[in-house]
């Protein structure tokens, strides 16, 4: 096997190989590395590149396999985490200038769940600066490039993530979402990116963006990676405020039981008002597939929908203003353009508009869980259009023009609303070879019931095997 062919691995496939010593981990790690010094000059998918303790991580994980001492399915598996996730002694910068010296002196509570399941970190990975965006331009790191065009954006806020995990640099990633920053990466580079439902991972050491809408997950190239990485990091911290009390599961033990007999809804409203044709076509398509596998698959009307943008924005962006007020006192030039005007327009949102976002969310949140009384999932696009250009401000869709800073989670936005478990998967490719997305939703803490439906999916196509081609 090739070294390229080793860093295309998925996680299950690499970790069968190291249990049954056929495969070093030092060997998969060099691979990687290798990849990462071919391909990151083009992608700039990494801020930190951590080559030399990879490496010695590497030879400890091999000597304890060797020695009778494996782990699980992470041990010894290069990964990324997006770098808003505290690692102790090691720069993290938030994707700022402000906060490009910072150096943590505690983990956050993902890292130590990783460095306990064996798993080798690679480095830190680009983001949006202070993840406040949806395309990765930073102009502090510069932008994370799309492998399947150069020219195109990841998507964001965890572009990196998406970049690395879609190139075969890493074999899975952690990114952050609150307003779709898993999500829409992952569709716009054509990989699997799970949002959790909210307060199932703990958010202890990770810089906050907005207290009520944060959440950790990870980013793969195969749905039973994604259930392999949440089961390393899921579970109650009681220094997360925000964290939940669950009961453990295991999120790989019922990937296999299919579809059949579940009722998926696919929302009318909102998804189809701002697409392009052929991104709907892909996803309608997706949906016929699993009513091929044995679903219910019908069309559902939640008007509501239609309120996502005015309250995730007002959520959003007033919360950040708070994480940023001293920021934007002391030092309002040193952060970018675009993350500077929207901390100003949160700053300026009032306590009353704030108290009115939160309760229309409650109505919103209320409308959506009538309509889960009768559907098990929710399916829609991740991203309207396939990814755009660099450096262009505003793209076209469907025929008409938009702020691209704005299309970008337009479709994610609503169930960072409701916090509820959604999935981007891929379901096609544009004509000019852009990854699609299509977005699983299912109910609260029903995270394994939405990784059996793209897993099924996901067993029925062959868009996760394809190759980008850097």
């Amino acid at each position: 096997m090739s070294a390229t062919d080793l860093c295309f691995l998925s996680i299950s496939e690499a970790a069968g190989l190291i249990a049954a010593g056929e495969l070093s981990p030092v060997d998969l790690v060099d691979a990687h590395l290798e990849r990462i010094a071919n391909t990151d000059e083009r992608l700039n998918a990494f801020i930190t590149l951590l080559a030399d303790e990879a490496r010695v991580a590497a030879k400890k994980a091999e000597g304890e396999i060797h020695g009778g001492k494996y782990i699980g399915p992470l041990h010894g598996i290069p990964i990324g985490l997006k770098d808003l996730y505290f690692t102790k002694g090691i720069r993290t910068t938030m994707g700022s200038r402000i906060m490009g010296d910072y150096v943590p002196g505690y983990d956050a509570a993902v890292t130590e769940s990783f460095q306990r399941a064996g798993a080798i970190l690679l480095g830190k990975l680009q983001m949006h600066e202070f993840a406040l965006g949806g395309t990765s331009e930073n102009p502090h790191y510069g932008a994370a490039r799309n492998p399947w065009n150069v020219g195109r954006i990841t998507g964001g806020s965890s572009g990196g993530s998406g970049a690395a995990v879609a190139s075969g640099e890493c074999m899975g990633a952690l990114g952050s979402d609150t307003g779709g920053s898993i999500r829409i990466p992952a569709g716009a580079c054509g990989i699997v990116g799970l949002k959790p439902t909210y307060g199932l991972v703990s958010r202890h050491g990770v810089f906050p963006l907005s207290h009520s809408l944060d959440t950790v997950g990870p980013m793969t190239r195969t749905v039973r990676d994604a259930a392999i990485m949440l089961n390393a990091i899921a579970g109650h911290d009681p220094r997360d405020t925000s964290s939940a009390n669950r009961p453990e599961q295991d999120y790989t033990a019922g990937l296999d039981q299919g579809v059949r007999g579940l009722r998926i809804g696919v929302p009318q409203e909102y998804f189809y008002d701002v697409i392009d044709d052929e991104v709907a076509d892909a996803v309608k398509s997706a949906a016929a597939v699993l009513k091929g596998l044995g679903a219910l698959v019908e069309e559902v009307s939640i008007p509501i929908l239609e309120q996502s943008i005015p309250i995730s924005g007002a959520l959003l962006i007033t919360e950040a203003a708070e994480v940023h007020m001293d920021n934007l006192r002391n030092c309002p030039d040193d952060l970018g353009a675009d993350v500077r005007a929207r901390l100003q327009v949160g700053a300026a949102t009032s306590a009353t508009d704030y108290i009115k976002a939160q309760r229309a969310r409650v109505v919103f949140n209320c409308e959506v869980a009538a309509v889960m009384k009768t559907y098990d999932i929710l399916l829609a696009p991740t991203v309207p259009i396939g990814a755009p250009n660099l450096d262009d401000d505003l793209v076209v869709v469907a025929g008409s023009k938009h702020a691209k800073l704005a299309v970008m989670p337009r479709l994610t936005r609503p169930f960072n609303i409701t916090g509820t478990p959604t999935i981007s998967v891929p379901c096609g490719f544009t004509s000019d070879g852009m990854p699609i997305g299509m977005q699983l939703s299912g109910r609260a803490f029903e995270d394994a019931l939405v990784l059996r439906v793209a897993q099924a999916y996901e067993e029925a196509t062959d868009w996760h095997t394809r190759r980008p081609p850097i």
